[in-house]
Protein backbone atom coordinates (compact mmCIF):
# COMPACT_ATOMS: atom_id res chain seq x y z
CA UNK A 1 0.00 0.00 0.00
CA UNK A 2 1.68 3.27 -1.48
CA UNK A 3 -0.36 5.96 0.48
CA UNK A 4 0.23 6.62 4.48
CA UNK A 5 -2.15 9.38 6.02
CA UNK A 6 -0.46 10.44 9.21
CA UNK A 7 -3.46 12.36 11.12
CA UNK A 8 -5.35 12.22 14.34
CA UNK A 9 -9.52 10.88 14.52
CA UNK A 10 -9.89 14.26 16.07
CA UNK A 11 -8.61 16.97 13.63
CA UNK A 12 -11.33 18.47 11.21
CA UNK A 13 -8.55 18.79 8.95
CA UNK A 14 -7.70 15.10 9.19
CA UNK A 15 -11.31 14.84 8.63
CA UNK A 16 -11.67 16.30 5.68
CA UNK A 17 -9.21 14.00 3.97
CA UNK A 18 -10.37 11.07 5.35
CA UNK A 19 -13.71 11.97 3.79
CA UNK A 20 -12.66 12.14 0.26
CA UNK A 21 -10.67 9.25 0.79
CA UNK A 22 -13.49 7.05 2.04
CA UNK A 23 -16.12 8.72 -0.81
CA UNK A 24 -13.42 7.63 -3.16
CA UNK A 25 -12.88 3.89 -1.07
CA UNK A 26 -9.09 4.61 -2.00
CA UNK A 27 -6.82 2.04 -0.22
CA UNK A 28 -4.28 3.81 2.27
CA UNK A 29 -2.75 2.85 5.50
CA UNK A 30 -2.98 5.74 8.46
CA UNK A 31 -0.12 6.48 11.12
CA UNK A 32 -1.92 8.62 14.15
CA UNK A 33 0.56 11.34 15.70
CA UNK A 34 0.29 12.06 18.99
CA UNK A 35 1.84 15.49 20.24
CA UNK A 36 1.58 14.18 23.94
CA UNK A 37 3.89 11.77 22.73
CA UNK A 38 7.66 12.67 22.25
CA UNK A 39 8.93 10.12 19.67
CA UNK A 40 5.58 10.60 17.83
CA UNK A 41 6.01 14.46 17.16
CA UNK A 42 9.57 14.25 16.59
CA UNK A 43 8.81 11.44 13.79
CA UNK A 44 6.50 13.21 12.30
CA UNK A 45 8.35 16.44 12.36
CA UNK A 46 11.24 15.00 10.53
CA UNK A 47 8.41 13.86 7.32
CA UNK A 48 6.59 17.68 7.86
CA UNK A 49 9.14 20.19 9.70
CA UNK A 50 5.85 22.53 10.13
CA UNK A 51 4.20 19.98 12.12
CA UNK A 52 0.64 20.37 10.80
CA UNK A 53 -1.60 17.43 9.89
CA UNK A 54 -3.07 16.48 8.02
CA UNK A 55 0.20 15.04 5.79
CA UNK A 56 -0.07 11.97 3.44
CA UNK A 57 3.15 10.28 2.01
CA UNK A 58 3.23 8.50 -0.88
CA UNK A 59 5.74 5.71 -1.41
CA UNK A 60 5.22 5.34 -4.50
CA UNK A 61 5.74 8.40 -6.11
CA UNK A 62 8.17 9.46 -3.46
CA UNK A 63 5.90 12.07 -2.36
CA UNK A 64 5.01 14.29 0.75
CA UNK A 65 2.47 15.87 0.80
CA UNK A 66 0.76 18.44 3.67
CA UNK A 67 -2.34 20.56 3.58
CA UNK A 68 -5.90 18.90 3.52
CA UNK A 69 -7.19 20.65 -0.31
CA UNK A 70 -3.79 20.04 -1.55
CA UNK A 71 -3.89 16.33 -0.85
CA UNK A 72 -7.49 16.24 -1.93
CA UNK A 73 -6.48 17.27 -5.20
CA UNK A 74 -3.53 15.26 -5.46
CA UNK A 75 -5.05 12.10 -4.71
CA UNK A 76 -7.56 13.15 -7.60
CA UNK A 77 -4.73 13.68 -9.96
CA UNK A 78 -2.89 10.16 -8.98
CA UNK A 79 -4.86 7.87 -7.58
CA UNK A 80 -8.53 8.84 -9.54
CA UNK A 81 -11.44 6.36 -8.33
CA UNK A 82 -14.97 7.41 -8.23
CA UNK A 83 -16.87 10.48 -8.74
CA UNK A 84 -14.15 13.33 -9.17
CA UNK A 85 -14.19 15.54 -6.19
CA UNK A 86 -12.89 18.90 -8.14
CA UNK A 87 -15.51 18.88 -11.50
CA UNK A 88 -14.15 18.81 -14.74
CA UNK A 89 -15.81 22.05 -15.73
CA UNK A 90 -13.64 25.21 -15.43
CA UNK A 91 -16.36 27.10 -14.07
CA UNK A 92 -17.62 24.33 -11.86
CA UNK A 93 -14.04 23.63 -9.93
CA UNK A 94 -13.50 27.37 -9.76
CA UNK A 95 -17.16 27.38 -7.53
CA UNK A 96 -15.81 24.40 -5.59
CA UNK A 97 -11.86 25.87 -4.90
CA UNK A 98 -14.42 29.02 -3.53
CA UNK A 99 -16.35 26.94 -1.29
CA UNK A 100 -13.47 25.34 -0.20
CA UNK A 101 -11.75 28.51 0.95
CA UNK A 102 -15.01 29.46 2.39
CA UNK A 103 -15.37 26.91 4.75
CA UNK A 104 -11.38 27.02 5.73
CA UNK A 105 -11.55 30.33 6.51
CA UNK A 106 -14.51 31.42 7.43
CA UNK A 107 -15.89 28.49 9.34
CA UNK A 108 -12.78 26.17 10.43
CA UNK A 109 -10.43 29.42 11.42
CA UNK A 110 -13.01 30.90 14.08
CA UNK A 111 -14.31 27.60 14.91
CA UNK A 112 -10.39 27.14 16.43
CA UNK A 113 -9.54 30.31 17.51
CA UNK A 114 -12.54 29.39 19.68
CA UNK A 115 -11.75 26.01 21.00
CA UNK A 116 -7.82 27.19 21.04
CA UNK A 117 -9.44 29.85 23.56
CA UNK A 118 -10.68 27.55 25.70
CA UNK A 119 -7.94 25.11 26.16
CA UNK A 120 -5.75 28.62 27.52
CA UNK A 121 -5.01 28.54 31.08
CA UNK A 122 -6.60 31.66 33.36
CA UNK A 123 -4.83 34.80 33.10
CA UNK A 124 -4.11 34.05 28.93
CA UNK A 125 -7.95 34.34 27.76
CA UNK A 126 -8.78 36.16 24.68
CA UNK A 127 -12.50 36.96 24.82
CA UNK A 128 -11.96 39.64 22.06
CA UNK A 129 -10.61 37.53 19.90
CA UNK A 130 -13.32 34.49 21.05
CA UNK A 131 -16.05 37.16 20.33
CA UNK A 132 -14.86 38.34 17.17
CA UNK A 133 -14.96 34.37 16.03
CA UNK A 134 -18.12 34.30 17.44
CA UNK A 135 -19.31 36.78 15.09
CA UNK A 136 -17.56 35.62 11.91
CA UNK A 137 -19.15 31.99 12.25
CA UNK A 138 -23.10 33.82 12.62
CA UNK A 139 -22.46 35.36 9.64
CA UNK A 140 -20.68 32.34 7.63
CA UNK A 141 -23.62 30.59 8.88
CA UNK A 142 -25.95 33.00 7.44
CA UNK A 143 -24.20 32.90 3.90
CA UNK A 144 -24.39 29.15 4.28
CA UNK A 145 -28.08 29.27 4.91
CA UNK A 146 -29.04 31.60 2.17
CA UNK A 147 -26.75 29.68 -0.58
CA UNK A 148 -28.00 26.48 0.57
CA UNK A 149 -31.73 27.64 -0.65
CA UNK A 150 -30.67 26.84 -3.42
CA UNK A 151 -28.44 23.90 -3.80
CA UNK A 152 -27.84 20.49 -2.50
CA UNK A 153 -24.76 20.60 -1.39
CA UNK A 154 -21.97 23.46 -1.23
CA UNK A 155 -21.04 24.28 -4.43
CA UNK A 156 -24.19 22.81 -6.39
CA UNK A 157 -25.67 19.95 -7.17
CA UNK A 158 -22.81 17.38 -6.55
CA UNK A 159 -20.43 16.50 -3.59
CA UNK A 160 -17.33 17.56 -3.87
CA UNK A 161 -14.07 19.25 -2.12
CA UNK A 162 -16.45 21.97 -0.63
CA UNK A 163 -18.39 19.16 1.15
CA UNK A 164 -15.17 17.70 2.43
CA UNK A 165 -14.17 21.03 3.69
CA UNK A 166 -17.78 22.15 5.32
CA UNK A 167 -18.52 18.83 7.30
CA UNK A 168 -15.79 18.38 9.39
CA UNK A 169 -16.24 22.41 11.04
CA UNK A 170 -19.81 22.38 10.83
CA UNK A 171 -19.82 19.59 13.20
CA UNK A 172 -17.65 21.36 15.67
CA UNK A 173 -18.83 24.82 15.00
CA UNK A 174 -22.21 23.95 16.15
CA UNK A 175 -20.93 22.72 19.59
CA UNK A 176 -20.00 26.44 20.14
CA UNK A 177 -22.37 28.35 18.19
CA UNK A 178 -25.80 26.67 17.56
CA UNK A 179 -26.60 27.14 13.76
CA UNK A 180 -30.37 28.68 15.69
CA UNK A 181 -33.76 29.64 13.28
CA UNK A 182 -31.35 28.07 9.98
CA UNK A 183 -33.38 25.99 8.61
CA UNK A 184 -31.24 25.81 4.99
CA UNK A 185 -28.03 25.42 6.84
CA UNK A 186 -29.49 22.42 9.63
CA UNK A 187 -30.94 20.66 6.04
CA UNK A 188 -27.27 20.81 4.51
CA UNK A 189 -25.99 19.48 7.87
CA UNK A 190 -28.02 16.80 8.01
CA UNK A 191 -27.17 15.54 4.50
CA UNK A 192 -24.14 15.88 5.25
CA UNK A 193 -23.83 13.92 8.28
CA UNK A 194 -26.27 11.20 6.12
CA UNK A 195 -23.26 10.29 3.78
CA UNK A 196 -21.57 7.48 4.23
CA UNK A 197 -18.13 8.95 4.38
CA UNK A 198 -18.67 11.49 6.48
CA UNK A 199 -20.66 9.67 8.53
CA UNK A 200 -17.72 7.28 8.92
CA UNK A 201 -14.78 9.73 9.89
CA UNK A 202 -17.24 11.16 12.25
CA UNK A 203 -18.07 7.84 14.22
CA UNK A 204 -14.10 7.25 14.20
CA UNK A 205 -13.56 10.57 16.55
CA UNK A 206 -15.93 9.18 18.40
CA UNK A 207 -13.87 7.80 20.94
CA UNK A 208 -11.92 11.17 21.06
CA UNK A 209 -14.88 13.58 21.32
CA UNK A 210 -14.13 13.43 25.31
CA UNK A 211 -10.87 15.75 24.72
CA UNK A 212 -13.44 18.31 22.48
CA UNK A 213 -14.18 21.69 24.50
CA UNK A 214 -17.17 22.02 23.08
Amino acid sequence: MSLTLYFHPLSSYCQKVLIALYEAGTPFATVVVNFGDAESAASFRKLWPVGKMPVLRDAALDRTVPESSIIIEYLGQHYPRGTALIPADPDQALRTRLADRFYDLYVHDPMQRIVGDRLRPDGAKDPTGVAAAQAMLRQSYDVIDAEMAGRTWAAGDAFTLADCAAAPPLFFSSKLVPFGERHNLQAYFRRLSRRPSVARAFNEAEPFLKFFPG
